[in-house]
């Protein structure tokens, strides 16, 4: 347990005097959401992966991106962002990460942070999330970003930002390929569950549940929490998980594929869900699995484990799709009737129009633009 005061470990200067436990030789596998290490290993396994990483790997060395940094973002420090330095630290020395990563504050009115870099993990926070979080709120974020460094996601990161964000002034990268739109995709498949192991690491560092809940309330509706409410929010992705019919779970599907982080609600939720897990409380307890057991890992049992939670989370779900293949793997009869029943509508006609029966072919009457 962190005594009062300051401390000095491994260069981790200032941290604060709120007593928190601290976890030494902490493995990122403590707090990596099941789901993180499948989507990794598949996309580890997608074709032409190795080759656009080894390429992209070579194309945008370290010394870019800290040169990119340096020239035009202030670099957090004793003498610059000096608050968010001492939380940087103290992230570093609770997670026992012994190499802080150089940070920086860039100028942007979009509430974002970031851990980027080849060879070295590089933490960037946006001058719209300094100013909406307060210390607490905050520190939960630099633990988040201190997570991902911890579990090596920079590299990865890195990659699908140049693939989204900066291959655009590259002509002679062909995104529009279907190789290359498959990795793009695996890739925020990958980042959107690396952000739910972050949470959990920024719910260790800052071990504040409350402030973490909050901090992810503001970053989906802004600074005005005395409008807000965590449990209404909660109950926000209660609704959205039990989502109507078969239709609406298509449309969750095709909303999530283009954003490279989950729905904030649906991060809210799973962390908090983790919170009360009997895998948490291990944790702050000191028990936990250790770097230095980390070789004697075995990769099959972290797929079965994985493999373990997706069929959990499927049993569990209340969302119609998840329900439908849940009976489908029970072997439930009148699948195909429930599956057409479901899709019946999903792109014809909007809602008051009377639909033809489903043994007769749809009429050529163009579906009427209701306002």
């Amino acid at each position: 347990m962190s005594d009062d005061g300051h401390h000095e470990h491994n260069g981790h200067e200032n941290v604060p005097s709120r007593q928190r436990r601290r976890f030494p030789g902490i493995s990122s596998r403590a707090y990596e959401h099941p789901a993180d290490r499948s989507a990794l290993v598949a996309l580890r396994k997608l074709s032409g992966f190795d080759t656009v990483f080894k390429a992209l790997s070579g194309l945008l060395p370290e010394r870019s991106l800290r040169l990119l940094f340096l020239s035009d973002s202030v670099r957090v420090s004793d003498q610059q962002f000096a608050h968010l330095n001492d939380m940087l630290r103290d992230a570093c020395y609770i997670l026992d990460l012994e190499k802080v990563p150089p940070m920086y504050v860039n100028q942007d009115p979009q509430p974002n942070a970031m851990c980027i870099g080849l060879d070295q993990p590089i933490i960037v926070v946006t001058t719209g999330l300094v100013e909406l979080l307060d210390e607490e709120e905050m520190r939960a974020v630099v633990g988040h970003e201190v997570g991902h460094a911890l579990s090596g996601h920079a590299v990865y990161r890195t990659i699908l930002l140049f693939l989204t964000n900066l291959a655009v002034r590259v002509a002679w990268i062909p995104l529009g390929t279907i190789a290359i739109m498959a990795i793009v995709t695996a890739l925020r498949e990958w980042f959107r569950k690396s952000e739910l192991s972050a949470d959990r690491a920024g719910l260790l560092a800052g071990q504040d549940l409350q402030a973490s809940m909050r901090g992810l309330m503001k970053i989906a509706g802004g600074n005005h929490l005395h409008e807000m409410n965590v449990d209404a929010f909660l109950k926000q992705a209660e609704e959205y998980e039990e989502g109507g019919d078969l239709r609406d779970s298509v449309l969750k599907i095709l909303n999530l594929l283009p954003r490279s982080h989950p729905f904030t609600t649906i991060r809210a939720a799973e962390l908090k869900k983790w919170s009360e897990s009997r895998d948490y409380q291990r944790i702050m307890d000191g028990h936990y699995p250790r770097r230095s057991e980390d070789k004697d890992t075995s990769v099959s049992d972290s797929f079965k484990e994985s493999a373990a939670s997706y069929a959990s989370n499927v049993k569990s779900s209340k969302d119609p799709l998840m329900k439908l293949v849940s009976d489908i793997a029970g072997g439930a009869g009148g699948i195909g009737g429930r599956v057409r029943r479901g899709f019946d509508g999903f792109a014809s006609s909007a809602p008051g129009q009377e639909q033809p029966p489903s043994d007769e072919p749809p009429t050529d009457t163009p579906p009427r633009d209701d306002k």
